[in-house]
Order: structure tokens, then sequence, then C-alpha cells
């Protein structure tokens, strides 16, 4: 493609309800060039971010790729042409807490969410208050997210040389998971206690993040039945939840399907370039005026 041209626009799936959690921008384990290939795909009219969308725990100033920085881009220019966006607060995002109820033009923080969805309702929430290691011990908690995140950097390098001698790509920490049953039981507690406490405040639909575990199971408590949902992540399991005309589907990113390099959709590669080079004052600034700016 010729520096400085556009390549032709593609036609973008129309979603009515995005639901994005656990994307970790700021670790090494972040797929943020493949999330902002997804994110281009689509044209949603509501956003929910349940949680975990920037790592404040694992947070370093040393580390903060252009492809983090393209997510958060796509996600303020959304919010700029007017589509109503919901941040979630999670546990390692949590000192956003503090700021539940604050609106900025179309962007809204909050600690969890109901929606009515046609006839149904829908209990949003990122799901670390049902961790039993996030209500005992949070620096027990802060523990792990670190191992985890060393786990997730040895993946990268054991699947560097897993490609090279033509194997494939498989996730450590799934199958560590996957290997201990005290995970697997934690995980059905997870699910049957958000399940049951939807069904007894009237609830159709629980929608959740934080266990990095996607999901869509109906669940039937007493004569209510209930639909979990779990989003997933964008460290393993790059995942995504969508509603549309009535139906929830659960989105799974595979390569061969966005073949196109991230830096030539629809965005000018110089374009990108002048929004890293700004100062943290000035990128501020440049945040919040797209926030606040109404569509034309």
């Amino acid at each position: 493609m010729k520096a400085g041209k556009k390549e032709k626009a593609r036609s973008k799936r129309k979603v009515d309800l995005l639901v994005l959690s656990d994307i970790h921008l700021g670790t090494y384990g972040c797929k943020a060039k493949e999330l902002t290939n997804y994110l281009k795909s689509i044209e949603p009219r509501q956003v929910v971010l349940n949680g975990d969308i920037v790592d404040i725990w694992q947070f370093s100033k040393r580390y903060w790729p252009k492809s983090h920085m393209k997510v958060l881009s796509q996600l303020l220019r959304w919010i700029s042409m007017g589509i109503d966006t919901t941040y979630i607060t999670g546990n390692h995002d949590e000192m956003l807490r503090k700021f539940e109820g604050l609106s900025v033009g179309n962007l809204h923080i909050e600690n969890k969410m109901s929606l009515k969805l046609k006839s149904k309702k829908a209990w949003i929430f990122h799901g670390d208050v049902f961790d039993v290691t996030m209500a005992h011990s949070r620096w027990l908690a802060r523990l792990g997210a670190i191992g985890y995140g060393m786990l997730i950097v040895l993946n990268k390098v054991f699947n560097f040389f897993s490609q090279l001698v033509g194997k494939g790509r498989i996730s450590l920490s799934k199958r560590i998971k996957d290997g201990v049953k005290g995970s697997s039981k934690s995980m059905q507690l997870f699910e049957e206690t958000a399940t049951r406490i939807a069904a007894d405040n009237g609830y159709d639909y629980v929608v959740c993040g934080h266990i990095h575990t996607p999901k869509l199971k109906e669940y039937k408590v007493g004569k209510r039945k209930v639909m979990y949902l779990n989003s997933g992540d964008w460290v393993e399991n790059m995942t995504a939840l969508e509603y549309h005309q009535g139906k929830w589907r659960l989105f799974h990113y595979q390569e061969d399907d966005f073949v196109i390099p991230d830096a030539s959709i629809e965005v000018l590669e110089d374009e990108q370039e002048s929004l890293f080079d700004k100062s943290p004052k000035e990128l501020f600034s440049r945040m919040m005026g797209d926030m606040l700016n109404k569509p034309k």
C-alpha cells in the first residue's frame, strides 16, 4: 500500500452490545494488536468494558507500547462518535471504584450495572466479588497476578521456539488450570454463585469476566432459567461477548480472519505517530476532548 493512502474501507459487522473484559493493557501478555484488529472490524451501538481493562496492579511506565495505545485510541474514537460506553471496574483497576457514578460525555464509570435487553434483564459486573482469594487475602491475589504475568511471558518464549520447529501454539496457564482439580471446582462455584444470586434478583442474564474463562451456559435455578456469560480475556483466549438482534454470541478471535496488518486498517500511520509523540499532559487533554466532543 502506498504511503499516505488509506486502504479501501471494509464493511463492518454491526453489534447491538459489545462486552469486553480482562484486556490487561500495560502487561506483556495483552494481545493488543489482535484486539485492535477485532475492534476495527465491528460497529457497536453500545459498549461495556467489564473490568481489568488497564492493569494498574502491574502497570509500569517502562512498558506501554504503541499497540496498547491503539486500543485506547479506538475506544476513545467510539466514545467521541457518540457510542455509549460503560467502564465497570475490576480488581486490577480497582482504584477507579472511587469514581463510581461519574459520567464524562458518553463514558460512564460504574462498579456494576443492570441492563434491559428487549424483555429480559442483564446483570453485569466484573466478578472479583465472588473470588475466594480476593475476599480473604488481597496480597495473595496480587502475588498470584505477578506469577501469572511471569507465566505468560514464559509462554511467549515457549511458543516462539515451538513454532520454529513446526509445532502449534499452546497455553501453559490454561493447561495448568485444566489440570488443577481445585481450580475447576472454584470456577464451578463462581458460576453457580453468580447465577443463583442473579436468579434471586430476577435477572435473565448474568455477565462476568475476571476468571479468564469464556463461557455461555444456561442454568436452571428453581423454576427460573438464567444464562451465565463470561467474556473471557485478551491475554490467552482473545474472546468477547456480542449481543445482536436478541441473541448472544461468544466471539473467538482467529488470526486467519484478520489478514490485513493492523497498521493499515483505516488509520494513517503518521496520524498514530503524532498521538504517541505527545506528552502525558497533552495526551490526557486530547483524550478528555475526544470524550466531551459530540459527533458531528
